[in-house]
Formats: structure tokens, C-alpha cells, sequence
């Protein structure tokens, strides 16, 4: 598996209706007992209603196909 496409700091929008701009503020990676990179996500944050929410499992997916 591959390092993280995206760096902490990156926008994107969510699609849908309402969208929103997130920003990445972390990235998650598991690995397994024998120490390979099983799987990548990423922690988002954006604003709503004067709150900060965040997001704590965002695909690539999801970020690629809202990157601005």
C-alpha cells in the first residue's frame, strides 16, 4: 500500500446538497501484527453554526472527488 496522497492542510469540498469546505487535520494509518500499512484515513473539520465538527474517518475517495 502506499504513503498518504494528501497532506494535512488540504481542502476539499463534501458533495451533496450542502456542501461544505473540510480541511484535513490528521492522518490515520493502521497496520497490522506484522508491521505492513493496512489501511489510511483522514481526520476533516469544517464549520457549522459557529461550531467546529469533525470527521474522523474520510476515505480518499471522498477528498479526491471534492478537491478544489
Amino acid at each position: 500500500m502506499q504513503d498518504a496522497r494528501f497532506t494535512i492542510g488540504h481542502q476539499f469540498k463534501t458533495r451533496g446538497k450542502a456542501s461544505r469546505l473540510c480541511t484535513v487535520t490528521d492522518i490515520l494509518r493502521t497496520y497490522n501484527a506484522a508491521g505492513e500499512l493496512v489501511r489510511i484515513r483522514y481526520v476533516a473539520t469544517h464549520e457549522m453554526m459557529g461550531q467546529t465538527v469533525t470527521d474522523h474517518d474520510v476515505c480518499e475517495t471522498s477528498i479526491m472527488m471534492g478537491t478544489l
